[in-house]
């Protein structure tokens, strides 16, 4: 049995109080096969991170793991029978349901330690993932159970044979082990992608937190908006979970790289090449440029400060070494300093207190152990447990899990070793001087990969090169300066709509990522064959596939009524001088190569042609039907592209072909109505293609 669970306390006063408690605090179920699990054996125990008192015990004991990987794959399997739009519609109403319920989770937050700010990250942060993905997919992707990835890709002569690359909802479940620090917003982030690409979820969450992520899944398991088994917790240990997955399944990870190192190595995963993902904690870094005047070092300063005291310290993202110019090296100690204290550390529920607690004991016992490591390479200038720069605004600071802010100055950081690969998780920095860029890079890389580095500089000044050097470095770069500053999320803030994740000691995983992400738990498809085929297969016209003609116009016909490849083939017209005069006047585009008659002969072209958005326009006014009907307006525009130009004397065609069909929900009193995308070509009288594009439209249904 592999061991994944590290975060159980241990100290001589927990061990001592844990039978008293024990009969009296409530044991966390697991929420599997329908159901919830609870037993009485082999019971972990979690303290109140101020108080010190046991608030909940955890077990999964006895769950056959064997029987929650089936049951969801064979019951959670539905989702991925559902579309994309299906799927995100019931992920804005999970979203929804829980932010109803988010006082809930506040008040269960109390016990981990944090303010009500550094919980509001966790919480409102999380759900809000919901919504941003929702909102992604229904925006970006057709309502389909899959996804066609790419164009028609030729490959034969004649066009009848090709290929299109298709997505398809892996035929397996995601088992998603997560970190202490965020137990709501790590979960969520994670289901949101797997569920949105019709892959069912089961989560581990870590012991210290478990009963936050505990109250969402319930949560979200009554509120019936999800397939049944689509979502399972496991609260405790994995046991064997790992042995009863196959190649169709998928595992992330959260946490330290050492736990993450034994978990990818696990030799059922190696054995079957089942995806591993892992985000591990870095020693990310904050830069300060050389050039910084006072204002940047306030903004560096300012945003070294944020990352140590929110959540104290406990994001996997945090600052962990700070570079300075040597030349600024005492400035910013002593802004940082006077800074810091004026913190105020104790029971957030108490008025004035600015930062809470660590998630427990043993991580307080975790930090000190290794500032005592990383002191040896570096003077401690204030704060670690060892000093009284703090005082702890709470009863029995002997039992709670505070830990003072601590900055630490590494004078020699070639030198050193330590301070660039071990990692305090808490509310520890350690400050470092250098002398120029080249050796900045070389510090900067000795963290062996880092998820997040922040440029602190001034608004001007060109950082480029030093971008270059550190990129391949990390996972994500924030530069700061006067003019981000005023709406920046963060250094330490991963968004959905990016990567999440790092190379090298940082795990070398990608979550989150916009589509990126929900892509992960798909399987990438090379499909070869017909035109026709692709089209039936992909429910998307392609080009050379069969099409229809009708007498009635595509545009007089209903978004049920319209057929895929449903084509109309337009009367012709010849381009004038004068046509090109008064398009020029029209829309005061007067460009050499369509007005100057002796510069056009000497350009490419040999002579004058064409605006190309007169081209467009002419195609539109020779397939669009002028009479209402059931086109309510255009919709956009996509994939403009001009192949040839269109000379005075030219005659052109337009082919129209139903591409595509996507209805949309309908908001308040809307009609019913979906967007068509049609396949536009504009040929010559040569029937040589000099325009392509899709328009978007938006039909109404029948009634």
């Amino acid at each position: 049995m592999l061991e994944l669970d590290s975060t159980t306390q241990s100290t001589d006063l927990q061990d001592d109080t844990q039978a008293h408690y024990a009969a009296k605090v409530k044991v966390l179920s697991s929420l599997v096969l329908g159901g919830e699990h609870s037993v009485q054996n082999d019971l972990r125990t979690v303290y109140h991170a101020i108080s010190g008192e046991a608030i909940y015990q955890v077990s999964s004991h006895g769950i056959d793991m064997h029987n929650v990987v089936q049951y969801a794959k064979q019951k959670g399997a539905a989702i991925a029978h559902w579309t994309f739009h299906q799927r995100a519609n019931a992920l804005k109403q999970v979203a929804q349901y829980l932010l109803e319920r988010k006082e809930d989770y506040y008040r269960l937050a109390a016990a981990t330690g944090c303010t009500r700010k550094d919980a509001w990250i966790d919480i409102e942060g999380g759900i809000g993932t919901l919504f941003a993905y929702s909102s992604l997919v229904r925006r970006e992707l057709s309502d389909e159970t899959a996804l066609v990835e790419d164009a028609w890709i030729p490959l034969s002569k004649q066009g009848s044979f090709g290929a299109k690359h298709i997505l398809s909802p892996k035929a397996g479940v995601a088992v998603h082990i997560n970190a202490f620090n965020f137990p709501i917003w790590g979960m969520l982030e994670k289901i949101a992608p797997t569920l949105l690409a019709g892959v069912p979820c089961i989560v581990k969450p870590a012991t210290e937190g478990a009963e936050l992520t505990h109250a969402v899944v319930k949560d979200i398991l009554a509120s019936n908006l999800l397939p049944e088994g689509a979502l399972q917790l496991i609260c405790g240990q994995t046991y064997d979970l790992f042995d009863h997955l196959n190649a169709q399944d998928t595992v992330t990870f959260t946490g330290s790289a050492a736990t993450g190192q034994k978990l990818r190595a696990h030799p059922h995963l190696n054995a079957h090449s089942i995806p591993f993902s892992m985000e591990a904690d870095s020693v990310n870094s904050a830069i300060l440029t050389q050039q910084a005047n006072d204002e940047t070092i306030d903004l560096f300063v300012r945003e070294v400060f944020r990352e140590m005291t929110t959540k104290a310290g406990q994001k996997c993202t945090a600052i962990r070494r700070a570079f300075v110019p040597a030349a600024l090296l005492d400035t910013v100690q002593q802004r940082l300093t006077e800074k810091l204290q004026k913190v105020v550390i104790g029971d957030p529920a108490q008025d004035g207190v600015t930062m809470g607690a660590l998630a427990s004991v043993k991580q307080k016992h975790d930090v000190a152990a290794k500032v005592e490591q990383l002191a040896q390479e570096a003077e401690i200038i204030i704060g670690s447990h060892l000093r009284q720069d703090f005082a702890i605004q709470v009863a029995h600071p002997e039992k709670s899990a505070f830990y003072p802010p601590t900055v630490l100055l590494c004078k020699d950081p070639v030198q050193a070793q330590q301070i660039h690969n071990i990692e305090a998780f808490g509310p520890v920095v350690t400050l470092m001087p250098y002398s120029d860029l080249p050796q900045l890079a070389t510090l900067v890389a000795r963290g062996e990969g880092s998820l997040v580095a922040s440029i602190v500089r001034n608004h001007d000044e060109n950082i480029e090169q030093l971008l270059s050097k550190i990129a391949p470095w990390h996972g994500r770069v924030h530069i700061l300066d006067r003019e981000s500053a005023k709406e920046s999320t963060g250094h330490g803030s991963p968004l959905p709509l990016l990567v999440h994740g790092g190379p090298g000691r940082a795990g070398g995983g990608e979550e989150l990522g916009a589509l990126r992400a929900v892509k992960h738990y798909m399987q990438r498809t090379a499909i070869q064959g017909s035109p026709n085929v692709l089209t039936q297969v992909g429910h998307s016209w392609t080009a050379g596939a069969e099409v229809f003609e009708d007498r009635v116009h595509p545009f007089k016909k209903s978004f049920d009524e319209l057929r895929i490849g449903e084509r109309l083939l337009t009367a012709r017209r010849t381009i004038t001088e004068a046509d090109i005069v008064n398009f020029g006047g029209l829309s005061g585009d007067y460009f050499y190569a369509h007005m100057d008659k002796i510069a056009a002969a000497e350009s490419l072209f040999g002579e004058r042609v064409a605006h190309g958005y007169f081209i467009v326009s002419a195609a539109a006014g020779l397939f669009v039907d002028a009479a209402p009907g059931p086109v309510i307006a255009n919709y956009g525009m996509d994939n403009l592209r001009f192949v040839e130009p269109v000379k005075i004397g030219d005659t052109i065609q337009v082919e129209l072909t139903c591409k595509q069909k996507t209805p949309k929900p309908l908001r308040d009193e809307q009609r019913p109505h979906g967007v068509v995308v049609w396949d536009i070509k504009v040929k010559n009288q040569r029937n040589e293609l000099v325009a392509t594009y899709d328009i978007l439209t938006l039909v109404e249904k029948a009634a």
